[in-house]
């Protein structure tokens, strides 16, 4: 009998050159360095001065809050209608006379006042309405019916 062995073989290799290479080597690129930027350049222009005209501010006026009182009331032809009381205008001591828009109506209009008004209506400015005082806050506008 006779002995075999199972032997796998290599594939062959290519001997090694027996010299080197005598040829330059490749020179090794450097990485590449970004560029500067370039500024931006901004172009001026030059702008003509323009002279403006003086502003002048003015303050606004605010609108006075007025009240108006008003009394629905005939009193007979050739009699007046005043009121007195406290308030910008009033005085508990002289009645102010009030105008006759219609025949049974009389109307005043008192100037701004912080506190309201409060008052009582006087026919002649002598006989006194009946009744508590009358009051109406700055800026109202009422029109009531006195009792005398």
């Amino acid at each position: 009998m006779s002995a075999s062995k199972n032997t796998k073989s290599k594939p062959a290799k290519s001997p090694a050159p027996a010299t080197k290479s005598t040829a330059p080597a490749k020179p090794v690129a450097k990485p590449k360095t970004a560029a500067p930027a370039k500024a931006a350049v901004s172009v001026k222009r030059a702008v003509p001065a323009v002279k403006l005209a003086p502003v002048t501010v003015k303050p606004v006026a605010s609108k006075p809050v007025l009240t108006t009182i008003g009394a629905r009331i005939d009193i007979g032809f050739g009699n007046a209608l005043t009121i007195r009381g406290e308030g910008a205008g009033l005085s508990w001591d002289k009645g102010m006379a009030m105008d006759c828009v219609e025949a049974d109506l009389w109307r005043i209009t008192l100037p701004e006042s912080a506190h309201g008004h409060t008052f009582k209506f006087l026919v002649n400015d002598l006989t006194w309405s009946t009744g508590p005082d009358y009051t109406v806050p700055a800026g109202g506008n009422v029109t009531l019916t006195p009792e005398f």
